[in-house]
């Protein structure tokens, strides 16, 4: 096959793609544009999710006339001169790929007019091909409106979600970029309706409000390495002195009794520039050992400052990730700045972990049906393996780690329940070995199987004695208004209340001993979360979550009646060996591999 050099529309198309991922990928390229412009005042509108419409107006400096078709011109800026300018990199946007890779992917029109300037520009294109470029009388600033976004591209279409999830990382977006700049006004319209408005104050406090809610917002400790005794001094503009010196950390984060199941509320920037970074959430939450149980993760808004040489952002197309000069430095200047303000607010004690030659002596002699929990075990923190010996077997008489098996796949013996560890997992005997089954993945099985069951019939519903009124963050209140038909469905009966804040009425009856407020916001987390192995419908995710919240949590004491009715009922579902989001029920440390840990058998 001969070797052929790509046409210029195919590999604008290509170029476009590692630029323009979603509608989301439009509107921070023309949000960054503006920052970069100088403005103060960002008004986006978004219809049908990015895909129908898109627009972007701001009250930056403007572009002139002349520069206008250099702008839609590949690699086209005014921010990069030298090779030695990527080093130093000061601004949003760098690589002149944003507008032309817009065009190649949609209808665009831009209308701008330059401070120095009487008149400004009306530039029209299509398929990257300029349409209309003329003078027209305009306000200083620009306006940029995208329509038809990847008709030309119908792939891509289909990547795409339903227009209430584009819109929700639209939000997320218009979000980040209102807590990095709190003194520009942010204002999003979607569908005709005004979802968030930042105050442009310059106080990011005012800003946490409108993102996370006032009830949240009140309870975040605010984070400033600068106050640290040990930390080393600043310039004028906030940044180190030094190259190598530690960043300047600052920020807000949530105190340990305010948590999520995913990372989703969680928003770093590095000079201004939002970013994810692994390693730097992992350092956050590494602040937070023993602090937060495993799975759940703290909610911040970190910006660190660093010098612009010190931190590279040429890294990837999209300019979400970047390479910096020490990680380890950057690494441990978060984990510390956050660390210290945490142990200020809530000193936490140590808690040494229990030797085997300690156990406590009833260990051997518990009967088989008493409940382990009152061994007072300590239960791992970190995710890893337990340092007690009741994980057995964790390795092989040579060394080799011989983690517990998942039950294979078929149906559930008979099992014989004897207690319960760690208040969390159910030991049992079958006639295979040892089995133990985690009490909420099992929990959440029948709870699902019951309601999948039952859904022809209408959820029945417990009423709230009082309605109860619930101020929504903007990420809860945009999943609120794209899952509100399946909430009601599933027995909520929800009603709007004012800006971001809904009454309800009333609760599904699976929830009825449950705190409504709590339980109602962690189904919207998870809702949010998606990532379902088994591709389910909206209506079952739903049902899923509504079943985690409503399952007997780890760390929950059960009697013996208790945990024999729950793996009566685990035994009667259709499919026992894993929770409705695919993660396993129960492992077996079978009966050949008890006796060769025990010396029994070679």
């Amino acid at each position: 096959m001969p070797i052929r050099i790509l046409s210029d529309d195919l590999a604008s198309k290509i170029a476009a793609g590692e630029v323009i991922e979603r509608p989301a990928s439009v509107v921070k390229e023309l949000a960054e544009n503006a920052l970069d412009a100088g403005a103060r005042d960002i008004r986006l509108e978004v219809r049908g999710g990015g895909q129908r419409l898109i627009r972007v107006a701001d009250d930056g400096a403007g572009i002139p006339h002349d520069d206008v078709p250099t702008a839609f011109a590949r690699h086209g800026t005014s921010k990069l001169f030298a090779a030695d300018d990527l080093f130093a990199i000061q601004t949003l946007g760098f690589r002149g790929e944003a507008l032309p890779s817009i065009a190649a992917v949609a209808r665009i029109t831009m209308i701008s007019r330059h401070a120095d300037e009487m008149n400004g520009t009306l530039w029209k294109s299509e398929n990257a091909q300029t349409l209309i470029y003329q003078p027209h009388g305009a306000p200083r600033g620009t306006v940029v409106t995208v329509e038809d976004l990847f008709r030309n591209v119908p792939a891509r279409l289909k990547f795409l979600k339903s227009p209430g999830a584009e819109s929700a990382h639209i939000a997320e977006l218009v979000h980040a970029y209102a807590l990095a700049y709190p003194r520009v006004r942010f204002s999003l319209v979607s569908d005709g309706k005004l979802v968030f408005q930042s105050p442009g104050s310059g106080k990011l406090m005012d800003v946490l409000v409108k993102v996370f809610g006032g009830e949240t917002a009140r309870e975040m400790l605010a984070v400033n390495s600068a106050d640290d005794p040990a930390a080393m001094p600043a310039s004028e503009d906030g940044l180190p002195d030094a190259p190598l010196a530690p960043p300047v950390v600052n920020g807000y984060i949530t105190p340990p009794s305010i948590h999520r199941g995913n990372r989703r509320l969680q928003y770093l920037f590095v000079n201004g520039r939002w970013i994810q970074d692994r390693s730097i959430a992992h350092a956050v939450t590494e602040a937070y050992h023993t602090m937060l149980m495993v799975g759940r993760y703290p909610v911040f808004v970190l910006d660190l400052r660093l010098a612009p040489d010190a931190v590279d952002v040429n890294v990837h197309p999209t300019k979400m990730q970047v390479r910096f000069r020490e990680p380890s430095l950057v690494y441990r200047a978060v984990q510390r700045a956050v660390r210290r303000v945490l142990h200020g607010k809530f000193p936490v004690p140590t808690v040494a972990p229990a030797s085997p030659l300690t156990a406590p002596n009833n260990f051997l002699s518990a009967s088989p049906t008493a409940s382990l929990a009152a061994l007072d075990l300590i239960p791992p923190t970190d995710g890893g393996a337990s340092q007690t010996p009741l994980h057995l077997p964790a390795v092989a008489a040579d060394g080799t780690p011989l983690p517990p098996r998942p039950v294979s796949a078929g149906t559930l013996p008979m099992l014989r329940v004897m207690g319960q560890i760690f208040s969390t997992y159910i030991i049992c005997e079958g006639p295979d070995g040892l089995y133990l089954v985690d009490q909420h993945a099992a929990h959440e099985r029948v709870l699902y199987e019951k309601w999948m069951n039952e859904r022809e019939i209408s959820p029945a519903t417990q009423e709230l004695l009082e309605p109860l009124s619930l101020e929504l963050s903007a990420m809860h209140w945009a999943i609120y208004e794209s899952e509100r038909e399946n909430l009601e469905r599933a027995g909520f009966r929800l009603e709007p209340f004012g800006s971001q804040t809904i009454l309800l009425r009333a609760i599904p009856s699976l929830l009825e001993h449950k705190e409504p407020r709590k339980t109602f916001l962690e189904i919207l987390d998870m809702t949010d979360e998606g990532g379902n192995p088994i591709r389910a419908t909206a209506e079952a995710r739903l049902v899923m979550s509504i079943c985690k919240g409503a399952a007997i949590k780890g760390g929950q004491v059960m009697s013996l009646q208790e945990m024999r009715a729950l793996i009566r009922d685990l035994e009667n579902t259709t499919a026992p060996r894993t929770c409705p989001h695919g993660r396993p029920t129960m492992i077996l440390m079978n009966t050949a591999m008890l006796e060769r840990e025990f010396g029994r058998r070679g």
